[in-house]
Protein backbone atom coordinates (compact mmCIF):
# COMPACT_ATOMS: atom_id res chain seq x y z
CA UNK A 1 0.00 0.00 0.00
CA UNK A 2 1.43 3.38 -1.00
CA UNK A 3 0.39 6.48 0.90
CA UNK A 4 0.44 9.81 -0.91
CA UNK A 5 1.48 12.43 1.65
CA UNK A 6 -0.37 15.72 1.77
CA UNK A 7 0.60 19.13 3.06
CA UNK A 8 -1.79 21.72 4.40
CA UNK A 9 -2.66 24.88 2.48
CA UNK A 10 -2.36 27.84 4.86
CA UNK A 11 -3.89 31.31 4.57
CA UNK A 12 -2.49 33.02 1.50
CA UNK A 13 -2.01 29.72 -0.32
CA UNK A 14 -5.47 28.23 -0.28
CA UNK A 15 -6.86 25.38 -2.34
CA UNK A 16 -8.25 26.34 -5.72
CA UNK A 17 -11.59 24.74 -4.88
CA UNK A 18 -12.20 26.71 -1.69
CA UNK A 19 -15.66 28.12 -1.05
CA UNK A 20 -15.00 31.82 -1.46
CA UNK A 21 -16.17 33.22 -4.73
CA UNK A 22 -17.62 36.18 -6.52
CA UNK A 23 -20.82 34.43 -5.67
CA UNK A 24 -23.32 33.48 -8.31
CA UNK A 25 -25.09 30.80 -6.27
CA UNK A 26 -24.74 29.91 -2.60
CA UNK A 27 -25.57 26.27 -1.85
CA UNK A 28 -26.60 25.12 1.61
CA UNK A 29 -27.06 21.48 2.61
CA UNK A 30 -29.34 21.04 5.61
CA UNK A 31 -30.63 18.33 7.92
CA UNK A 32 -33.92 18.80 9.77
CA UNK A 33 -34.79 16.85 12.94
CA UNK A 34 -37.88 16.55 15.11
CA UNK A 35 -37.96 16.84 18.90
CA UNK A 36 -36.81 13.22 19.29
CA UNK A 37 -33.83 13.68 16.97
CA UNK A 38 -35.33 11.78 14.06
CA UNK A 39 -34.93 13.15 10.50
CA UNK A 40 -37.83 15.14 9.12
CA UNK A 41 -38.52 14.22 5.50
CA UNK A 42 -41.09 15.39 2.97
CA UNK A 43 -40.43 19.12 3.35
CA UNK A 44 -40.82 21.44 0.35
CA UNK A 45 -39.17 24.69 -0.62
CA UNK A 46 -42.08 26.58 0.94
CA UNK A 47 -41.14 25.21 4.36
CA UNK A 48 -37.73 26.92 4.34
CA UNK A 49 -36.63 30.52 4.98
CA UNK A 50 -33.08 31.65 4.22
CA UNK A 51 -31.50 34.92 5.33
CA UNK A 52 -28.01 36.31 4.78
CA UNK A 53 -26.76 38.74 7.41
CA UNK A 54 -30.39 39.13 8.45
CA UNK A 55 -31.69 39.89 4.94
CA UNK A 56 -34.25 37.42 3.49
CA UNK A 57 -33.10 35.63 0.32
CA UNK A 58 -35.11 34.03 -2.48
CA UNK A 59 -34.48 30.30 -2.78
CA UNK A 60 -33.94 29.49 -6.45
CA UNK A 61 -32.64 25.92 -6.13
CA UNK A 62 -34.20 23.18 -4.02
CA UNK A 63 -33.88 19.41 -3.88
CA UNK A 64 -34.59 16.75 -1.30
CA UNK A 65 -33.27 13.26 -0.93
CA UNK A 66 -30.05 11.76 -2.16
CA UNK A 67 -27.29 13.76 -3.85
CA UNK A 68 -23.90 12.68 -5.20
CA UNK A 69 -21.47 12.36 -2.30
CA UNK A 70 -17.68 12.47 -2.15
CA UNK A 71 -16.40 11.70 1.33
CA UNK A 72 -12.97 11.43 2.90
CA UNK A 73 -12.56 9.13 5.91
CA UNK A 74 -9.63 10.35 7.99
CA UNK A 75 -8.39 7.84 10.56
CA UNK A 76 -5.96 8.96 13.26
CA UNK A 77 -3.32 6.24 13.41
CA UNK A 78 -0.85 8.09 15.65
CA UNK A 79 0.79 6.23 18.51
CA UNK A 80 -1.75 7.72 20.95
CA UNK A 81 -4.41 5.69 19.08
CA UNK A 82 -2.50 2.40 19.22
CA UNK A 83 -4.32 -0.69 20.41
CA UNK A 84 -8.05 -0.72 21.07
CA UNK A 85 -8.67 2.85 19.90
CA UNK A 86 -7.25 2.23 16.43
CA UNK A 87 -9.09 -1.08 16.19
CA UNK A 88 -12.35 0.71 17.07
CA UNK A 89 -11.66 3.46 14.55
CA UNK A 90 -11.05 0.94 11.78
CA UNK A 91 -14.21 -1.00 12.64
CA UNK A 92 -16.22 2.23 12.66
CA UNK A 93 -14.84 3.23 9.26
CA UNK A 94 -15.89 -0.14 7.85
CA UNK A 95 -19.40 0.35 9.28
CA UNK A 96 -19.58 3.74 7.59
CA UNK A 97 -18.48 2.26 4.27
CA UNK A 98 -21.20 -0.37 4.44
CA UNK A 99 -23.87 2.28 5.07
CA UNK A 100 -23.03 4.38 2.00
CA UNK A 101 -24.76 4.08 -1.36
CA UNK A 102 -22.95 2.19 -4.13
CA UNK A 103 -22.46 5.35 -6.21
CA UNK A 104 -20.90 7.36 -3.36
CA UNK A 105 -17.21 8.19 -3.81
CA UNK A 106 -14.88 7.45 -0.87
CA UNK A 107 -11.28 8.40 -0.09
CA UNK A 108 -9.33 7.00 2.87
CA UNK A 109 -6.74 9.14 4.66
CA UNK A 110 -4.20 7.93 7.21
CA UNK A 111 -3.58 10.68 9.76
CA UNK A 112 -0.28 10.53 11.63
CA UNK A 113 2.58 13.00 11.56
CA UNK A 114 1.06 13.95 8.21
CA UNK A 115 -2.09 13.08 6.28
CA UNK A 116 -1.63 10.52 3.52
CA UNK A 117 -4.06 9.21 0.92
CA UNK A 118 -4.07 5.42 1.28
CA UNK A 119 -7.10 4.88 -0.99
CA UNK A 120 -7.87 7.49 -3.66
CA UNK A 121 -11.39 8.78 -4.27
CA UNK A 122 -13.49 6.09 -5.96
CA UNK A 123 -16.54 3.86 -5.52
CA UNK A 124 -14.29 0.82 -5.05
CA UNK A 125 -15.27 -0.36 -1.57
CA UNK A 126 -12.86 -3.28 -1.61
CA UNK A 127 -9.89 -0.96 -2.09
CA UNK A 128 -11.10 1.36 0.67
CA UNK A 129 -11.65 -1.54 3.06
CA UNK A 130 -8.21 -2.99 2.31
CA UNK A 131 -6.59 0.38 2.99
CA UNK A 132 -8.40 0.65 6.32
CA UNK A 133 -7.45 -2.89 7.34
CA UNK A 134 -3.78 -2.23 6.59
CA UNK A 135 -3.43 0.82 8.86
CA UNK A 136 -0.85 0.50 11.62
CA UNK A 137 0.08 2.99 14.38
CA UNK A 138 2.56 5.62 13.25
CA UNK A 139 3.58 9.16 14.08
CA UNK A 140 2.38 11.99 16.27
CA UNK A 141 -0.81 14.00 15.72
CA UNK A 142 -0.55 17.54 14.36
CA UNK A 143 -4.33 17.28 14.10
CA UNK A 144 -5.01 20.87 13.03
CA UNK A 145 -2.44 20.68 10.21
CA UNK A 146 -3.63 17.30 8.97
CA UNK A 147 -7.29 18.37 9.07
CA UNK A 148 -6.48 21.23 6.69
CA UNK A 149 -4.59 18.80 4.46
CA UNK A 150 -7.56 16.41 4.47
CA UNK A 151 -9.87 19.26 3.47
CA UNK A 152 -7.54 20.13 0.61
CA UNK A 153 -7.70 16.51 -0.57
CA UNK A 154 -11.50 16.28 -0.74
CA UNK A 155 -12.34 19.87 -1.77
CA UNK A 156 -11.72 19.37 -5.54
CA UNK A 157 -14.22 16.47 -5.68
CA UNK A 158 -17.56 16.95 -7.40
CA UNK A 159 -20.94 17.25 -5.73
CA UNK A 160 -21.39 17.19 -1.96
CA UNK A 161 -18.13 16.92 -0.06
CA UNK A 162 -17.69 15.61 3.48
CA UNK A 163 -14.86 14.73 5.85
CA UNK A 164 -15.37 12.11 8.56
CA UNK A 165 -12.48 12.38 11.03
CA UNK A 166 -11.96 9.71 13.71
CA UNK A 167 -9.41 10.64 16.38
CA UNK A 168 -8.68 10.84 20.08
CA UNK A 169 -8.69 14.59 19.43
CA UNK A 170 -5.27 15.32 20.89
CA UNK A 171 -3.38 17.88 18.79
CA UNK A 172 0.40 17.77 18.99
CA UNK A 173 2.92 20.01 17.24
CA UNK A 174 0.54 21.68 14.74
CA UNK A 175 1.65 24.94 13.20
CA UNK A 176 -2.03 25.75 12.58
CA UNK A 177 -3.83 27.13 15.63
CA UNK A 178 -7.43 26.26 16.46
CA UNK A 179 -8.50 29.74 15.34
CA UNK A 180 -6.66 29.38 12.03
CA UNK A 181 -8.15 25.93 11.48
CA UNK A 182 -11.67 27.27 11.94
CA UNK A 183 -10.95 30.06 9.47
CA UNK A 184 -9.61 27.56 6.93
CA UNK A 185 -12.72 25.40 7.34
CA UNK A 186 -14.99 28.35 6.65
CA UNK A 187 -13.18 29.06 3.39
CA UNK A 188 -14.08 25.64 2.04
CA UNK A 189 -17.30 23.85 1.21
CA UNK A 190 -16.95 20.57 3.10
CA UNK A 191 -19.25 19.09 5.75
CA UNK A 192 -17.13 17.95 8.71
CA UNK A 193 -18.01 15.09 11.06
CA UNK A 194 -15.35 14.89 13.82
CA UNK A 195 -15.55 11.82 16.07
CA UNK A 196 -13.65 11.82 19.35
CA UNK A 197 -12.59 8.51 20.90
CA UNK A 198 -11.24 8.82 24.42
CA UNK A 199 -11.70 10.66 27.67
CA UNK A 200 -12.56 14.11 26.30
CA UNK A 201 -13.83 15.85 23.18
CA UNK A 202 -11.84 18.90 22.09
CA UNK A 203 -13.91 22.10 21.85
CA UNK A 204 -12.66 22.58 18.28
CA UNK A 205 -14.59 19.48 17.18
CA UNK A 206 -17.93 21.09 18.02
CA UNK A 207 -16.86 24.30 16.30
CA UNK A 208 -15.86 22.46 13.12
CA UNK A 209 -19.17 20.65 12.87
CA UNK A 210 -21.24 23.75 13.65
CA UNK A 211 -19.42 25.89 11.10
CA UNK A 212 -19.92 23.38 8.29
CA UNK A 213 -23.30 21.85 9.10
CA UNK A 214 -21.89 18.48 10.12
CA UNK A 215 -22.22 16.54 13.35
CA UNK A 216 -19.72 15.69 16.09
CA UNK A 217 -19.69 12.57 18.25
CA UNK A 218 -17.96 11.89 21.55
CA UNK A 219 -17.62 8.16 22.15
CA UNK A 220 -16.78 6.74 25.57
CA UNK A 221 -18.55 3.41 25.16
CA UNK A 222 -17.12 1.47 22.16
CA UNK A 223 -20.58 0.09 21.44
CA UNK A 224 -21.78 3.61 20.62
CA UNK A 225 -19.26 4.09 17.83
CA UNK A 226 -20.83 1.71 15.32
CA UNK A 227 -24.32 3.20 15.72
CA UNK A 228 -22.86 6.71 15.59
CA UNK A 229 -21.21 6.03 12.23
CA UNK A 230 -24.45 4.60 10.87
CA UNK A 231 -26.24 7.76 12.05
CA UNK A 232 -23.78 9.98 10.18
CA UNK A 233 -24.28 7.94 7.01
CA UNK A 234 -28.04 8.31 7.45
CA UNK A 235 -27.72 12.07 7.89
CA UNK A 236 -25.78 12.32 4.65
CA UNK A 237 -28.53 10.42 2.84
CA UNK A 238 -31.36 12.62 4.17
CA UNK A 239 -30.36 16.18 3.39
CA UNK A 240 -32.04 19.12 1.69
CA UNK A 241 -30.23 21.30 -0.83
CA UNK A 242 -31.11 24.99 -0.97
CA UNK A 243 -29.54 27.51 -3.30
CA UNK A 244 -29.87 31.28 -3.60
CA UNK A 245 -28.18 34.20 -5.33
CA UNK A 246 -27.32 36.82 -2.70
CA UNK A 247 -29.30 40.03 -3.02
CA UNK A 248 -26.22 42.01 -1.98
CA UNK A 249 -23.39 42.04 -4.55
CA UNK A 250 -19.98 40.66 -3.57
CA UNK A 251 -17.42 42.94 -2.00
CA UNK A 252 -13.97 43.70 -3.40
CA UNK A 253 -12.31 42.01 -0.41
CA UNK A 254 -13.23 38.69 1.22
CA UNK A 255 -15.93 39.13 3.84
CA UNK A 256 -17.80 36.76 6.10
CA UNK A 257 -21.54 36.46 5.47
CA UNK A 258 -23.73 34.69 8.02
CA UNK A 259 -26.47 32.32 6.84
CA UNK A 260 -29.65 31.85 8.87
CA UNK A 261 -31.87 28.93 7.91
CA UNK A 262 -35.33 28.38 9.40
CA UNK A 263 -38.09 25.83 8.83
CA UNK A 264 -41.75 26.79 9.15
CA UNK A 265 -42.64 23.74 11.21
CA UNK A 266 -43.09 23.51 14.99
CA UNK A 267 -40.58 21.71 17.20
CA UNK A 268 -37.92 21.09 14.57
CA UNK A 269 -34.18 21.70 14.62
CA UNK A 270 -32.10 22.61 11.57
CA UNK A 271 -28.43 21.83 11.05
CA UNK A 272 -26.58 23.66 8.26
CA UNK A 273 -23.39 25.66 7.82
CA UNK A 274 -23.43 29.06 9.42
CA UNK A 275 -22.01 31.17 6.60
CA UNK A 276 -19.38 31.62 3.90
CA UNK A 277 -16.70 33.98 2.65
CA UNK A 278 -17.69 36.22 -0.27
CA UNK A 279 -15.19 38.03 -2.46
Amino acid sequence: MVAVALTSARAGARAAGQFASGVSLVEVYANVFDSTGQPVTGLTVDDFRVSEDGEPQRITTFAAGEFPLSVAIGIDRSFSMAGQRLALAKAAARTFLDALRPADQVMVLAVGSEAGIVAPLSSDRAAARAAIDALEPWGTTPLHDTTVAALDAIQPAKGRRALVLISDGSDRYSRTTATELLDEVRRRDVLIYPIAIGSARPAIFAELSTATGGRTLFVKDPRELQSGMATIARDLRLQYLLGYTPSRPPSAEPEWRAIQLQVARPNVRVRARDGYYSR
